[in-house]
């Protein structure tokens, strides 16, 4: 017997972040529903290289980037739907009143590029100390800061806030990205 629960009973906990960095990758609802199941069997499959004691959720997020990039490299080989037959039979959920903010912040994130949301969500949106975001990201702890930095920048731009402007955004997650003071050390 070990000190260390068996991390498949984990799993479970980690479903909600999981999602919102499938959704901050592919902007997609179905599309992140489909990585998070992904990412999941993929776990699964490979517990057995998972080293108890460490953090399943890094391990995670690492096999979930891995797969959306794979699976970006993948769909440049596929034949796109050039006569919209696909892209007429997908329907968009209409925004919600209370809820202007987070779909303006949705909007002007989709804008930066895949590295700086990544970081931002990694770093903001996770919580990942910067050293953890560079290990799974597998670059220099300096490049996930100046890519966050970057894009906390770039989204205020976007959103048209002026210096030190609180983005008046409920949702803790998103507050914590784009709040710089907290996050440049």
């Amino acid at each position: 017997m070990t000190d260390h629960p068996d991390p498949r009973d984990e799993l479970v906990d980690h479903l909600p972040a999981l999602r919102a960095f499938a959704m901050s990758l592919t902007r997609n609802s179905s599309a992140a529903d489909d990585l998070v199941q992904d990412t999941i069997e993929k776990a699964w499959k490979n517990i057995k290289s998972f080293t108890p004691g460490t953090n399943l959720r890094a391990w995670l997020f690492t096999i979930q980037r891995n797969a959306f990039y794979s699976g970006r490299r993948k769909v440049k080989r596929e034949v796109e739907d050039v006569d919209g037959v696909m892209a007429s039979t997908l329907a968009e959920k209409p925004a919600h009143d209370g809820r202007l903010a987070m779909n303006d912040f949705r909007k002007a994130f989709e804008k930066l590029p895949d590295e700086q949301r990544e970081a931002l969500m990694l770093v903001g949106g996770a919580g990942f100390a910067y050293d953890e975001a560079a290990e799974m990201c597998g670059v220099a702890v300096g490049t996930i800061k100046s890519r966050a930095n970057r894009g906390r920048k770039r989204l205020a731009e976007l959103l048209e806030l002026a210096e030190g402007e609180d983005p008046t955004i409920s949702d803790s997650n998103t507050a914590s990205v784009l709040a710089a003071s907290s996050l440049s050390s």
